[in-house]
């Protein structure tokens, strides 16, 4: 291949790529539930074990979070996600409901590409092949060229150890020459039944665009409502846990802090007094002119980056020991940085008069950019919490957690997942945290339970109005047989009567033929009318 363009090569390597896991795919499906329960595990065993190496791979690739914290996602991806599918049945009969005379069975989607982004790429590796293997499928990585060399490194690990446990050679792989030729292949391709994309908004719109059945995410922005009721020193250390966990690289993560008047000044200077820097003015304007590029998207220089970094980056004299920075703000729409999403320790900060308003800033706030991801409340007023369940357009209402690691299923009872589905408000397929059963399709085996009689009604269900029951077509109509007196009666319109209104003895005259033909047509002309 080394005659073709870089573009040719990466669509032939798809292609080679897709052939051999569509075989593999096809022994995969024939192996049993112990079978590819011992796989998986040798592939979570693997990601712990290497769980540092690649923290540190992917923190010195992409320069995005802590390589410390990319540890704990790495062991979350592997072991944490590992213990909440161990048990689940994906193979085969997985229920059977002999009252209803319903079986089910798992049936593999095939082969599945797994777009890998750069902000958790060694992790989201490891946690999609997991649940691809469980799920009964092959999969292909397309990683982010800027954190290539460190998913490639994952895939390595993860598909020598699923192969040394049983696994069929070809079950995971990985492009390697990476174009956006040979990514389009690999998620169009006839043999390619089912794309988890995970990553920025174009890669992801491109996914759903492909004709491809696929499972995507849409971005995060989710606000962090501290309600009046709420432990205020929690709060704000789970907010904070969260925001400056790698460095803010979970979508889940807060972007905003709403809070009521009644209670701003105690949250500030509860924020102030765990780490938070609020900007003035004039700070905030500097650092807005870095949070987005010019086309609208998400400024590469500040993802995942320190706050020292970002302060250097913005020319900002900030304190040393700030954990996270903060502009107070009161806007919120596609031009104002601050009330979108910033996956990096930055945070707004809105006021507002009550928790009614302050639920109306949240949804603002989502409707711009977030709907249907993630809101954090902080309350311990249940009415408030079920009121907020009732109204906020998320698929994810975390209550006193922190939202990057309550919405991923670490430290709430989510599933454990690295892809988070949005609901149709926010563009996706699902709104679940993406586990094996979302890649499995479910083949119903039924009895027959009824038989036609049976839906038939009963006798004293019989709608009679149409029946012969109904006298309306049985009875015999009247209106023009001999017992119409109109035609039996004498007609004495044509009588000349006596003076003295007793009975005349004079002889009645003979009606004519013309007064029985004009009598006859004035009856007919009335029976018409």
């Amino acid at each position: 291949m080394g005659n073709l363009d870089i573009d040719l090569q990466s669509i032939q390597e798809v292609r080679e790529l897709i052939r051999k896991a569509k075989e593999a795919q096809k022994k995969l499906a024939g192996m049993s539930q112990v079978e590819i329960d011992r796989i998986v595990k040798a592939i979570a065993d693997a990601g712990v074990q290497h769980a540092e190496r690649l923290a540190r791979m992917a923190q010195e690739e992409t320069g995005f979070g802590r390589w410390q914290d990319k540890i704990v996602k790495n062991t979350f991806a592997s072991q944490v996600v590992y213990d909440h599918i161990k048990d689940m049945k994906t193979v085969g009969i997985i229920n059977e409901d002999k009252e209803r005379k319903v079986i089910e069975v798992a049936v593999p989607v095939g082969v599945i590409a797994g777009l890998i982004p750069s902000t958790n790429p060694t992790s989201t590796a490891i946690y999609k092949a997991m649940i691809a293997i469980k799920s009964g499928n092959a999969i292909i990585f397309s990683p982010h060229p800027s954190a290539k060399n460190c998913i490639l490194e994952t895939v390595k690990i993860i598909s020598s150890a699923a192969v040394s446990a049983g696994a069929p050679e070809g079950v995971i792989g990985s492009m390697t020459l990476l174009t956006m030729e040979g990514t389009n292949e690999l998620m169009k391709h006839n043999d390619v039944s089912l794309i988890l994309a995970t990553g920025g908004s174009a890669m992801v719109k491109a996914a759903y665009s492909s004709g491809t059945p696929a499972i995507g995410v849409g971005p995060g922005n989710g606000p962090a409502f501290i309600e009046k009721s709420a432990d205020i020193k929690l709060a704000v250390k789970r907010i904070l846990d969260s925001k400056t966990f790698d460095n803010g690289t979970i979508c889940a993560s807060e972007q905003s802090i709403v809070v009521e008047e009644c209670m701003r000044d105690r949250a500030v200077e509860e924020l102030r007094r765990q780490g938070a820097y609020f900007l003035s003015r004039e700070e905030a304007a500097k650092l807005e002119k870095f949070i987005m590029r010019a086309n609208g998207t998400m400024n590469p220089q500040i993802v995942g980056k320190s706050v020292e970094a970002i302060a250097e980056l913005a020319n900002l004299n900030v304190p040393q020991g700030t954990r996270v920075l903060i502009a107070e703000e009161t806007r919120v729409g596609y031009q104002y940085p601050y009330s979108r999403e910033k996956l990096a320790p930055i945070l707004a900060f809105y006021c507002e008069s009550t928790w009614e308003k302050a639920c109306e800033r949240c949804i603002e706030i989502l409707n711009n950019e977030g709907a249907g991801h993630t809101l954090i409340i902080h309350s311990n007023n249940e009415e408030i919490i079920r009121e907020f369940a009732l109204k906020k357009p998320v698929s994810r209402l975390l209550v006193n957690t922190p939202g990057a690691l309550g919405g991923i299923g670490a430290t709430t009872g989510l599933v454990p997942a690295l892809t988070l589905g949005c609901g149709a408000i926010g563009g996706s397929s699902t709104s679940d945290n993406i586990g094996p059963m979302n890649l499995i399709n479910i083949r119903r085996t039924v009895y027959g339970v009824k038989e036609l009689e049976d839906l038939r009604p009963s006798d004293n269900t019989i709608d009679t109005r149409f029946s012969i029951a109904d006298t309306r077509f049985s009875e015999p109509d009247t209106r023009f047989t001999i017992g119409d007196t109109r035609f039996t009666e004498p007609d004495t319109r044509f009588t000349r009567p006596c003076a003295d209104n007793n009975t005349c003895n004079e002889k009645k005259e003979e009606i004519s033929e013309e007064q029985i033909a004009r009598l006859l047509k004035e009856v007919i002309a009335q029976l018409n009318n």
